[in-house]
């Protein structure tokens, strides 16, 4: 089970992308890899469409979850993620650094 979900704001740690952050649009459990968005784009050569005009575009690529981390809003940082269980049983992640419920 990962602990990064769509829509979590993330930090790359590792790669060519280091230090820039952005909002995850996909991802891939199985494969434990990630879309983010703006970070790790590749050039692609795309045919002409009835809706797009073709040529050379730039998309963003998966990336290693291992290479990102969650960027608290409370710490504005790069934390790991736990989780705790609540007295309803029911299980919430939290930033491992400031105890918050994410």
């Amino acid at each position: 089970m990962l602990k990064l979900r769509k829509g979590d704001t993330v930090q790359v740690i590792k790669g060519k992308d280091k230090g820039k952050k952005g909002k995850i649009l996909r991802v891939l459990a199985t494969e434990k890899r990630a879309v983010v968005e703006g970070i790790n784009m590749m050039k692609k050569h795309m045919r002409r469409t009835q809706q797009d005009k073709g040529g050379i575009v730039s998309v963003e690529r998966p990336m290693s979850v291992a290479n990102i981390m969650f960027l608290c809003k409370n710490c504005s940082r790069p934390v790991r993620v736990g989780f705790k269980l609540l007295k309803d049983e029911s299980k919430v992640r939290m930033c491992k650094r400031c105890k918050e419920a994410i």
